[in-house]
This record gives structure tokens, sequence and C-alpha cells, in this order.
């Protein structure tokens, strides 16, 4: 009767229905039939979270523990009325670990405030929270709730602040919500899975003034009658799947500081209504299909402070209204198609960002410009804009990133860029800029690259640049640059990308260039250099992109010392006047794809490897006498040999041919008594299975003898030689059918006693394998089950596993970073659907770097997985510890459940490793310490190939935060893999990535994915 008298007569309508509709949900969310004290509730709570006791202070003392006055009132995080009742319990940040079904709400019939934001609470909401009737304030946020939001909770009439966000709830909102709570202040859901759309009851919460639904699936249009809410101050609706136009309602909320739509599929144009909202501060249409030009009535918004009209179709002219905007601080209008002048910005010098790359602005910088103080960032490359540089820029001081590269600037650069001390980036490649690089650039220490290619530099290269001490990426190429180069560059010990081609340099190529040992790339060609190339080179051992010393004057032999250069990918010497011969130490670059050396004075033969072979007869003409077996080249023994050559040439025949007599005889032994004992083999076998005239890959028809007679002779009885891998449960043999196929034949170890397999299960789990059909999970071809020999027939993979490949300095090479995503993302989409579009669902167990395999396109293929079940059958697999060490999820070291969030951690660790290029080893217990030393993205990544750019680099930043919440002890806490593998495929939220090298891990971890 008490749970009758708590509830408003509003509700009994809606909780009737709920009961009726879902009897069984009602009935195992409701809380303990009998009423407890506050403070009892309260102790059974504590008792049910984990670890009970070390979370709270509370407990019963021995002088209230025999009376019937006992009081939570001075527990930490509860507040009492005047008659002893709790009307608060706030909790944010405590640690707590559980659920809040055992907390029994029809215990605090006085609850004004319940706030157990940002802990571990997992599970539902439960249902008996509507009966907190009086609840004016709800925080939920930032824990691992899950479930739809229950339809209870709007029995809660009197709630002005609701924040569920940050959990995974999911479902409609549905209209009653709004019918009722219509007393809501701040409303806020943001990440969570919420779908449908937004009800236009929303009209009916006119009291509201923050409305934060970001981060969720929801979908439809913006409801027009949001424009009746005049009271709003924040309206977040970003990263949702909204469409539809921005409605012009929206003018009427006068009040509103900050609207925030980035990430949907709104369409039409900007409405000028938005011009009304005078008070806006925060303006955010970032990645929409916005059309049209920008209203001018958007200078209407003078204390606008941020204004993001990123990626969207916008185009047309900026209109000049904008100079009126004298706060903004920061401004992003790039990857549009805006066109003409730029308005008059930064008259009230508060401008500190300012991006509108990749347009088609035109005309001169704005004069204003000059005064941004303020200035931090700055990107306008990719325009036409017009400008002298000696005029156009004043000194920034807070200056951390520049780049105005290809548009029309002309002028000389003045020396007091040196005084913009914080610039870790500066950019004017692609101009008409003249005179010579100011020697004060060297003055700018934190400097991390410095592009000027593209432009009409005279003189000779500073020698100040030496004490760039962190620049990585140096470009002058394309210029009029003369002198030599300057031997101080060989201080740069961080440099990776140096390209000082086509000038007038001059002079030999400094030995102190080998110094800069991080060097990928390096360009010197179409200079006037000469001398010889220095042993010195061969040290840059992590070259990879390039090495160009093209279209030079050098002369001399080739050091045999660049052979060190085992990295790398292409090499150019051509149109130079080197002799002597290509050294044969060559050989041993095995990732050479591109070599030219052309127009040289070469002799003799040419290193005997297929980088060497296979490169085209362009790419060693014009020179003395190079032989070798090259279309096009002359054999090396097409000329006469001495009479010594002849007897030498006897000497070396009859060392051969001898060994080989001896051989032949001894395997043709080998070969008679093989065949006899293959014979007495197959008789034994030939009643193992009956043969079919169906697909021989048919995988009920079982393959029979003809089939089976083929893979053993093709790997002649499972030898050794034909072995691709090796498992716990198995061998793994290459098997070249004679129909043409080529598969992967797994032959499966005994089990311990010479038991047999259990037919039954383990066709049930051959029946489970054969309806997965995912284009990132290995296809099973057909099987043979015998207790003497039973084996699975897979698809072949052509370039093996990927630990394999990240083992290998040559495969590393092939897999760029974009590469390594789409491996990631292949291996999500794998897990998800195992996880979620199968029923039951597939557990992996097992999955690490030797169980992804790449096929001839390098898209990943998941592999090995269910076998630890096929190889025990009727016995408690879930109960038994599988998997391989340092994949294993933490918490099967101390319980036996077996979840899918076992899966998401194991991927986590091979998403960090694809990106790491080696497993990331203590990194993971190193995370969890929280005395961390907090490390840079940069040094995490593979150091064996250059840092990522634009684009990509985003795209890798956003793989590491994933893989990083993949891999969070407690298992509640990973997202699901549906949710990463649609976020992979989406590329995730936006985020700042400037500058790239200063991101850290703690950053990435602190990331809300």
């Amino acid at each position: 009767m008490a749970i009758h008298t708590s509830l408003s007569p509003a509700f009994l309508p809606v909780l009737l229905s709920f009961i009726f509709s879902h009897p069984t949900s009602f009935t195992a969310a409701a809380p303990p039939s009998s009423l407890l004290s506050e403070a009892e509730a309260l102790l059974k709570w504590k008792a049910s979270l984990s670890p009970a006791q070390s979370l709270l202070s509370w407990s019963l003392t021995a002088s209230n523990a025999t009376t019937n006055t006992i009081s939570p009132c001075n527990w930490s995080g509860i507040s009492c009325n005047s008659l002893g009742s709790v009307t608060e319990i706030s909790l944010p940040t405590a640690g707590l670990q559980g659920r809040l079904d055992s907390l029994s709400f029809l215990s605090f019939p006085n609850l004004l405030h319940l706030n157990l934001s940002s802990n571990t609470l997992t599970g539902n909401i439960p249902t008996h929270i509507g009966t907190l009737y009086k609840l004016t304030s709800l925080d939920l946020s930032t824990n691992n709730l899950y479930g739809i939001l229950p339809l209870s909770m709007a029995n809660l009439s009197h709630i002005s602040e609701l924040n569920i966000s940050s959990n995974e709830i999911s479902g409609k909102l549905d209209p009653i919500f709004f019918t009722n709570w219509t007393k809501l202040i701040s409303f806020q859901l943001q990440n969570n899975q919420f779908t449908g759309n937004i009800p236009s009851e929303i009209r009916l919460l006119t009291n509201l003034q923050i409305l934060n639904l970001g981060g969720n699936k929801i979908n439809g249009s913006i409801p027009w009658e949001i424009g009746n809410l005049v009271n709003l101050n924040e309206i977040v609706l970003s990263y949702n799947n909204l469409t539809g136009p921005i409605p012009p309602p929206l003018g009427n909320l006068s009040s509103l500081t900050i609207l925030n739509l980035y990430s949907n599929q709104i369409y039409g144009s900007i409405p000028p209504e938005i011009g009304n909202l005078v008070n806006l501060k925060e303006l955010d249409l970032y990645n929409n299909l916005v059309t049209g030009s920008v209203p001018s009535t958007l200078g209407n918004l003078t204390k606008l402070t941020f204004l993001s009209l990123i990626d969207c179709q916008l185009s047309g002219s900026l209109p000049q209204e904008m100079m009126n905007m004298t706060n903004l601080s920061e401004l992003y209008l790039h990857g549009n198609n805006f066109s003409g002048d730029l308005p008059q910005l930064c008259h009230g010098g508060s401008l500190k960002r300012f991006t509108a790359f990749d347009n088609h602005f035109t005309g001169e910088i704005p004069k204003s410009f000059r005064n941004c103080t303020s200035l931090t960032r700055a990107r306008l490359n990719g325009n036409q804009l017009v400008a002298n540089v000696s005029e156009a820029f004043g000194v920034y001081p807070h200056l951390i990133f520049m780049d105005i590269s290809d548009n029309m600037l002309f002028g000389e650069l003045l020396p007091n860029w040196g005084e913009c001390k914080n610039l870790t980036k500066l950019q004017f490649s692609g101009n008409m800029i003249s005179g010579r690089i100011p020697p004060e650039i060297g003055q700018l220490r934190q400097l991390e690259v410095l592009g000027l290619s593209s432009n009409r530099l005279v003189g000779e290269i500073p020698k100040e640049l030496g004490k760039l001490t962190s620049l990585f990426n140096l470009t002058l190429n394309d210029n009029q640059l003369s002198g030599q180069v300057p031997e101080e560059i060989g201080k740069l010990s961080n440099l990776e990308f140096l390209d000082l081609s086509m000038n007038h340099l001059s002079g030999p190529i400094p030995p102190q260039l080998g110094d800069c040992s991080k060097l990928h790339y390096l360009k010197l060609s179409e200079n006037v250099l000469n001398g010889s190339i220095p042993f010195q080179i061969g040290n840059l051992v992590y070259l990879q992109g390039l090495l160009d010393l093209s279209h030079n004057s050098l002369n001399g032999h080739i050091s045999p010392q660049l052979a060190k250069l085992i990295r790398l990918e292409k090499l150019n010497l051509s149109h130079n006047m080197l002799s002597g011969s290509i050294p044969p130490s060559f050989e041993g670059m095995f990732s050479l794809q591109s070599i030219d050396f052309s127009y040289n004075a070469l002799e003799g033969p040419i290193p005997n490897s297929k980088s060497f072979q296979k490169a085209p007869i362009e790419a060693f003409i014009k020179n003395k006498g190079l032989c070798g077996e090259v279309q096009g080249l002359r054999p090396c023994n097409a000329s006469s040999t001495g009479h010594a050559d002849v007897k030498k040439g006897h000497r070396v025949v009859f060392l051969v041919i001898l060994p080989l007599l001896v051989t032949s005889f001894l395997l043709f032994v080998i070969v008679g008594i093989s065949f006899i004992c293959y014979q007495r083999r197959r008789n034994i076998e030939k009643g193992i299975l009956v043969r079919s005239n169906e697909n021989p890959f048919s995988i009920w028809n079982y393959d029979g003898i003809a089939v089976f007679e083929d893979i053993v002779e093709v790997t002649e009885g499972f030898d050794d030689k034909y072995c691709i891998g090796t498992g716990g449960c198995g061998k793994v043999y290459k098997a070249n059918l004679p129909m043409g196929e080529v598969v992967a034949v797994k032959k499966l170890h005994p089990l311990e006693g010479g038991d047999h397999f259990d037919q039954r299960s383990f066709r049930n789990e051959i029946r489970a394998l054969t309806e997965i059909r995912h284009r990132n999970i290995v296809k099973l071809y057909g099987f043979c089950s015998h207790a003497r020999c039973s084996f699975l027939v897979y698809q072949y993979m052509e370039r093996g596993s990927l630990a394999s490949i990240l083992s290998n300095d040559e495969g590393t090479a092939q897999l760029d970073w974009t590469l390594r995503v789409k491996i990631i993302k292949g291996v999500s989409h794998a897990l998800s659907y195992m996880h979620h579009d199968c029923t039951p669902p597939i557990i992996h167990r097992d999955l690490s770097s030797k169980n992804i395999l790449l096929n001839s396109e390098l898209e990943a293929i998941v592999s090995d997985f269910g076998t630890a079940r096929l190889l025990i059958p009727d016995s408690s697999n879930w109960t038994m510890l599988a998997g391989t060490y340092g994949y294993i999820a933490p918490e099967l070291a101390y319980t036996i459940r077996v979840t899918e969030k076992c899966d998401v951690y194991s991927f986590g660790v091979v998403a960090l490793e694809v990106m790491m290029g080696r497993h990331p080893g203590e990194l993971i217990s190193s995370l969890s310490s929280p005395n961390r030393e907090d490390i840079l993205l940069k040094d995490l990544l593979d150091k064996r190939l250059s840092d990522p750019m634009a684009e990509v680099a985003r795209e890798v930043v956003f793989v590491v935060s994933m893989a990083l919440a993949c891999i969070r002890l407690d298992p509640n806490s990973r997202p699901t893999m549906h949710r990463v593998a649609q976020e992979l495929s989406v590329g995730g939220p936006s985020f700042s990535l400037e500058p790239f090298h200063a991101l850290t891990l703690r950053q990435l971890m602190d990331l809300k994915v």
C-alpha cells in the first residue's frame, strides 16, 4: 500500500500500463518486499558493491547498534532534513563498483538529490527509481549503465536537473517523459545510444535552459517546436544522425549562448534568423551538408567567440559584416567552397585560431591580420590569396602553427619571424617569396616543421638552421638556393624528412648528414653537387621512403656501406658520373621497390636480387658496361673468358655435379621407401571417408578418398616442409591441390590418451562455423573427422599472419598507416559480427596477431576461433582459461566467467600492437598505475614508419584512443565490439590534432569513446 500512496495520480496509468505490458521486467527490477529503514537500505546496498568494505565509511557504531535511532545523517555523502530523513545522496567519483538494483529507493520518500556520477556502476537503471517522486536532481553520468530508460521515470515530475550522459543507455525518447518533466531546467543525455526522433512534445519543457543530446544515434529533423523554449541557454545535438534543415524558429532563442550541431546530416542553408541570437558565444556546424552562402546577419553575433563551419558545402563570399565579431577567438572555415575576399578580422585582437585552408579565397590577406597578436594557429593554405609577406604579418609571440602554403604571396621573409619563439610549424611553400632565408629562423628552438619549398628564394642555406634541434621536417626544394649544403644540418638529430632538391647547391655532400640518424626521406636531386657519395650515408638505417641523389655531378665509387639501408624503398642515383660497380652487398636491400642507376659510368654485374632483376632496362641504360639477367642488358658471361677462367669453371662444375649425383641417389632410395610406406598408409585410410560426387569442398558431403588422397599426397604425408604455422591445437600446412586450389589444412593434434573425438559435438561445431559468412573471417571449405587423422580445410591466406609481418622489417614496410587502420577496422567488423550477428554469439577467446591473417590485398582475416571447444567436446569450455599470453583479459585470472568483453580486451591489445609494431607488453600494466609516466603518442608509434600526417593522423589517434578504451581493467567499462566497429567506420568524434607531436596517452585515455 505504501507504493500506491507514494505515486502521483498522473503516473498511475503509466505504471499500470508498464506492469501489464512488461510484467517480467517490472518484477525483476522491483525492490525488496519489506520496507527497510534508510540506514539499512544504504548498508545493504554498500554490501552489494565491490569491494564492499573499502569504498564507504558507513557503519553501525556500538552505541547505536542496539537502539532504534540509527541515523545515516552523519555518513559521508548523505544529507538529511530537520526530521532526520535522507534528502541527498551525493557520491560522485567515489569508486563505486556494482549495480543500482540493491538500493531500495522506496526507503527514501524524501530524497531530493541523487548524484552517483563518475563511478563504475553497471546494469540497468532499476524500474523502482520511479518511486522517488520528490526527486529534483538526478545525476548518473559517466558510469557503465545500459538498457533503456524505464518508463517509471516519467513519475519524476519534480525533476529539474537530469544527467545520464556517458553511459550505454539506448532506446527511444518516449513522449511521456517530456509530458511529465515540465520542470526540467537541465536535460543531459549525451554520449549514449539513444535512437529515434526528438519528440515534438519537447515544446512542453518551457523551463529548459540546457539541452544536451549529443553523441547518440538520434535521427529525424530538429523539431521546429524547439523554438518555443525561450529560456534555452545551450543546445548540443552534435554527433547524431539528424537530417533536415536548421529550423528558422531557433532565432527566437535570444538567451542562447551555445548552439552545437556538428557531425550530423543537416542540409539546407543557414537561416538568416541565426543573426537574432545576439547572446550566442559558440556556433558549431562542422561536418554537415549545409549549402549556400553565409548570411550577412551573422555579423550581428558580436559576442561570438567560437565559429566552426568546417567540412560543409558552403560557398560564395563571406559577409564583410563578420568584421563586427570583435570577440571572436576561434574561426574555422576550411573544407568549403568559399571565394572572394576575407573579411577584416581581428579588430578586437582576440583571434587565436583561424583556419580557412582548401577554399577559393582571393584578394589580399586582411590588413587587420597583422594585429592579431593573440594568434596561436593560422592555416590559410590552398587558396589564391595575394600579399607581400614583408607587410602582411606582424610579430606573434604566442604563435604555434602557421601554414599559408600554396597561395600567391610575394616579397621577402623578415628577420622578425625569429621573434615568434613558440612556433612549431612554419609553412610558406608554393608561393612566390624571394630574397634570402633569414638566419634569425635559427632562433625558433621549438620549430618542428619548416617548409619553404617552391618559392624564389636565393642565397645560401643559413648554417643557423643547425640550431633547430627539434626540427623533423625541412623542405627547401624548388628554389634558387646556392652554395654548399651546410654541415650544421648534421646536428639535426630529430630530422626525419629532408628535401633540398631542385636548387643550385654545389660542393660535396657533407658527411655530417650521416649523423641525422632518424632520417626517413632524403632528396638532394637536381643540384650541382660533386664529389663522392659519403659512406656515412649508410648510417641512415631508418631511411625508408626515398634516397634520391640524382641529377648532380657526383663521382667515384658507390660505397658498399649504402647496403645498410635495408628499409629503403626507392633509390635513385641516376644522372651522375659514378664509376665502378654496383656493390654486390646491395642484394640484401630487400625493401627496394624502385631503383635507378642510369646515366653514369658503372660497369660489372648487377646484384642478384629481385629488386634488381625485375627492374626495367631504363634503370641501367647509359652506363659503361653493366651486365646481368635483365632484359636489354647483356649477360655477364657473354664476353670471352681466359684459360684460367675455363679451368676455374671446370673445377666449379666438378664440385657441384658430384654432390648432386650422390644426393640424387640417396633421394631415389628415400622416395622408394616413402612410396611403400605411403601405399600401406593409404590402404589403412581408405575406410575413413566416403567418396562423393559433390563439390569436394561441400561441408556435409565428405570430400572422399580423392580429395583426401590429394591432400596427403601434395603435403607428402603432412611433411614439415609444407608446414606454415603451428599452434596449441595442431599444425597448418599449405596444400596445392591438383584442381588448382590452394588451401590451408589444419591437422589437429589427437586428444591426450588417444581418445576419439565426439563425432556429434564435432559436427555441431563444424555446422556453427559453416554458418559464418563474413569477409573478414576465414572461410572453412571442408574437414575430415577421424581419430586417426582429423583436419580442417580453410581458405589460404597469401601474406601469412599479422604477427609475422609486424616482426619483419621488410614486411612492415608494406603496412603504411592507412593499411594498418584498415586492418584494425577489418578485425573489429569480424568480432562485431561474431558477437552481435550470430545466434548464439561466438566468442573467439584467442584473438592475437598470430591468429589474424592477411590476404593478397592485405585485408585482415580472423582465424582459429572456437578450436578449444572442438578439441574438448562436452566439457566446460567456458570455465577453462584459453588464449595466448599477453592477449588474455585480466579478469580471467580471478573469474571463470568468459564474456564478449574478453575479446574486446584482446582486440585492444592487437590494435596497439599494430600501431606500435610490437606487442605493448608492460605498457598495458603501466597505464593502470596511478604514478604512471605520461607517454607521447609519437614515441609509442612504430618508428619504422614516418609519422602519420593530416587525415591519416586523425584516424591513427582515434584508433589508439579506442584501443586504450578496450583494455580498461573493468570489463564493464570497455565498449562493445559493435560500438568499436561503428565508431571506427565513421572515424569517431572530431578532436584537435594540432600539434600531433604533443599528444599524450593520458589525453587519449581521457577521451570518451
